[in-house]
């Protein structure tokens, strides 16, 4: 089946229902399955839960997303689609969400816009982020009005989660076309954007101009979307918030011991059974790990081959990471209490570079633990990778442009979360409304910044506009990046020597494998 062939068809805070209109004329759109109406807020046309493929259940439980099913009348878009079937965050986590409905019928998006139909605006396409595991579109902090008010269309995606998006498995692989398994929830993404490309004019947005965004996982799949083929053509800018997928990425058979170990686990002794075992029980097997495979057909290789051999879709990217994304991510308690134990996991993670190590993250007492780890976390799983993807699309010609968030949220522990993980989120969508945080003058101008910053770039591949201080776009000599803190400002060689000494002992891991 050819990438046309995947799909052929052919909108996050809920909105007051009081400053809410439904016009079955002027908010009436006709989309791949049927006419949605939208409503009204604030003068932003909002469309909610607008299915983009068949509900992935029974038999469609792991496979590519099915054209959407047509339904008749109008059907009112007013009320976001559930979100996909997944497990909480555990009790006290700073991410914890509002309880939402769930169902592995999630296949919705919603579209904000102050557009008329084919005025061919900027369309911005948001992927949520969760560990590919927890999250969705309607999140409140995603509520995409803000934006719209600035002249892009934004559309927000859920996308199948857990072993629901990510499951391989022998049998799977062999009843799939292309003998692959495992990658779903890429599939959604690609599903996603071939809707937008059909139907995003009749909302105003233009399709030859489209952005892709995310943050976290989100961001994860941000750059696996670029990395596919299958996606090629079907969006033109990528943004990438805290996530990639550089340092490794698992064979098919790897993923596939990983799915027949899920199935034993549930029970299941055929892939009939599996496919009736209940979401709620696949998402609850805590030792499943939802990650990307090279299958063959959505990674034709890994994804840092993709990038290397210059065959990822050739876009400009805005990425980066935040000041102090391990805080709320690691739990301190789990660090090395003494030298000496800090000294011997340091060793066993970068053997025969210890005295390379120490002089990156030096620790003199066991004070010094805590900051040492806390960078490490960072700078391996963010810093680095937000780098690495900055150095491979400039060295294949196209525009990068790297920032830092260093500005720390109002919020409660604000001294020691700092810029934690995901804190910018709030600031790029124009939602400073969190009744924890006590948000100052300096908060706004930021977040009016940034998200100037953001839709400036979705808008031409450039994200300076006049007002904005000068963003640089990255070169891997005098390696600028745009510290998005008070004030805003372009520094250079973020974190130099930490990320050099990562990619070396990279390098080194790569070369034994």
């Amino acid at each position: 089946m050819k990438r046309s062939t995947i799909l052929k068809f052919g909108a996050a805070a809920s909105m007051v229902a009081a400053a809410s209109i439904i016009t079955a004329a002027s908010d009436t759109v006709r989309v791949d399955g049927g006419e949605v109406a939208g409503v009204i807020a604030d003068g932003v046309r909002v469309f909610k839960g607008i299915p983009f493929a068949a509900p992935p259940v029974g038999d469609l439980r792991w496979k590519a997303p099915q054209p959407v099913v047509p339904w008749s009348g109008v059907r009112n878009a007013d009320t976001f689609g559930p979100q996909c079937v997944q497990t909480p965050y555990p009790a006290g986590s700073v991410y914890t969400m509002a309880p939402a409905p769930q169902s592995e019928d999630c296949l919705y998006l919603n579209v904000w816009t102050t557009a008329k139909a084919w005025d061919r605006r900027p369309v911005m396409v948001w992927i949520h982020g969760g560990a590919w595991t927890r999250g969705g579109s309607s999140i409140a902090t995603y509520d995409g009005a803000a934006l719209a008010r600035k002249g892009v269309v934004l559309v927000t995606v859920n996308y199948r989660l857990g072993p629901l998006g990510f499951l391989a498995h022998p049998e799977l692989t062999a009843e799939s076309p292309h003998h692959a398994s495992g990658n779903y929830a890429i599939l959604d993404h690609v599903a996603a954007l071939q809707w937008v490309q059909k139907n995003i004019a009749a909302f105003g947005g233009n399709p030859a101009n489209v952005t892709i965004f995310g943050e976290s996982a989100g961001s994860w799949s941000v750059n696996t979307t670029q990395a596919t083929p299958l996606a090629k053509g079907l969006f033109h800018r990528a943004v990438g918030e805290s996530g990639a997928q550089f340092a490794r990425t698992r064979s098919l058979a790897d993923a596939e011991k990983d799915g027949a170990e899920l199935a034993k686990t549930v029970g299941a002794d055929s892939l009939k059974a599996l496919r009736a075992v209940p979401a709620e029980k696949l998402v609850a097997v805590q030792t499943f790990r939802s990650a990307i495979n090279v299958d063959g057909w959505v990674l034709p290789e890994d994804v840092r081959t993709i990038f290397a051999r210059k065959k990822q879709s050739d876009v400009p990217v805005l990425v980066g990471s935040n000041a102090n994304e391990w805080t709320t991510l690691s739990n301190p308690a789990a660090f090395p209490k003494t030298i000496d134990d800090f000294q011997r996991r340091m060793q066993e993670q970068f053997p025969g570079l210890g005295s390379e190590f120490n002089d990156v993250y030096p620790v003199k007492t066991e004070a010094d633990i805590t900051e040492a780890m806390l960078g490490l976390g960072r700078d391996t799983t963010f810093t680095l990778e937000m780098r690495t993807w900055a150095r491979m699309v400039t060295a294949g010609g196209k525009n990068a442009f790297l920032y830092q968030f260093t500005h720390v949220p109002p919020g409660p522990e604000a001294k020691y979360r700092g810029a934690y993980h995901a804190s910018e989120i709030q600031y790029v969508f124009g939602n400073l409304r969190n009744p924890a945080f006590a948000y100052a003058d300096a908060d706004r101008k930021l977040s009016d910044a940034m998200s100037e910053y953001w839709v400036n770039f979705a808008k031409t591949g450039n994200p300076n506009g006049k007002g904005l201080p000068a963003w640089t776009a990255y070169d891997a000599t005098a390696e600028p990046y745009l510290d998005l803190g008070t004030p805003i400002q372009v520094k250079h060689h973020l974190l130099k020597a930490q990320l050099d000494f990562l990619e070396l002992a990279q390098q080194r891991r790569r070369a034994t494998e």
